[in-house]
């Protein structure tokens, strides 16, 4: 089925929770977010292939290996979020998008909004952090 957006949409909690129009908006959303990482990922690629480190000034050289390796962390979990990204949008395609995976609630159009890929409502992460926070080795 083919949705089209009103230019100027925003979901509203008076409005069917995950209706086509919302599940529409928030499919363009989490593209949009995946195409930007995929441009970004290409410039760090296409500037890391320019050649290697010219600096003559060993200061210079570190400064720029640090920085070299800061984008390549940054890269990494880019691509971490576009797996998370697929995942959201194949959640969409199956009809589960916008549910708690743990309570099977609704998740909230305001977390949705602020974070795309969540898979739990907020008492369902605070939960899940709380566990994570005594069980795990310090």
């Amino acid at each position: 089925m083919l949705v089209t957006l009103p230019p100027d949409y925003r979901p509203s909690d008076t409005e069917d929770f995950m209706n086509p129009v919302q599940l529409e908006y928030f499919r363009q959303k989490l593209l949009r977010w995946r195409q930007d990482l995929l441009r970004e990922a290409g410039e760090t690629l296409s500037s890391l292939s320019e050649g290697g480190i010219a600096e003559p000034d060993l200061t210079d050289r570190a400064s720029v290996e640090t920085d070299r390796a800061l984008e390549l962390r940054t890269r990494d979990r880019a691509r971490k979020l576009i797996s998370k990204i697929d995942q959201a949008l194949d959640r969409i395609e199956t009809g589960t998008y916008g549910y708690c995976e743990e309570s099977g609630e609704p998740i909230g159009l305001r977390r949705l909004e602020a974070r795309p890929i969540a898979t739990m409502s907020i008492e369902a992460q605070e939960r899940h952090e709380r566990m994570e926070r005594v069980h795990r080795d310090d």
